[in-house]
Order: structure tokens, then C-alpha cells, then sequence
């Protein structure tokens, strides 16, 4: 499970076991989990997290966006 980025209490990274699914970023805190896609910046699914938290989480991929694609093709070997 590759850490992609650690930002306050959130870590963000990817299964390593997940390639064919399109480039996305699993957030946990705690014992919360969340799943985002990169590309639309959806949220996928989450467990344990709050309406607000999830907005802040969807605010911090975002901004991160460029540097957690780039760890995604990085590790799995793929172009954008």
C-alpha cells in the first residue's frame, strides 16, 4: 500500500493489487476510509467520515491532484 501523501491526519495511497481500476486514492483516518477517483474527483465511497470531513477530503485531492496521478503512473508504469 503505497503512501501517495500524508497531509494533517489524512494518509492517502493506493493498493498496489488495483491497476485495473482507473486512477483513484484511498484516504484514511483513524479508522475512517474514503475512495476517490482522480479523474472526476468523485467520491467512490466512504465509511466513518462526516458530510463536512468529506468535503475537506475532496478539497485536498483536489488540490493535490497532479502530484497523486503522477504516483499512481508512477508506481503502475502508465501515461496519462
Amino acid at each position: 500500500m503505497p503512501t501517495a501523501l500524508r497531509s494533517g491526519p489524512y494518509r492517502c495511497y493506493f493498493f498496489s493489487h488495483e491497476p485495473n481500476e482507473p486512477p483513484h486514492v484511498h484516504i484514511d483516518r483513524d479508522q475512517a476510509t474514503a475512495k476517490v477517483w482522480l479523474g472526476s474527483l468523485e467520491l467512490a465511497r466512504s465509511r466513518g467520515f462526516r458530510p463536512k470531513e468529506i468535503n475537506a477530503i475532496l478539497e485536498l485531492v483536489a488540490a493535490n491532484r497532479d502530484d497523486l496521478l503522477k504516483a499512481w503512473h508512477d508506481y503502475f508504469g502508465e501515461s496519462d
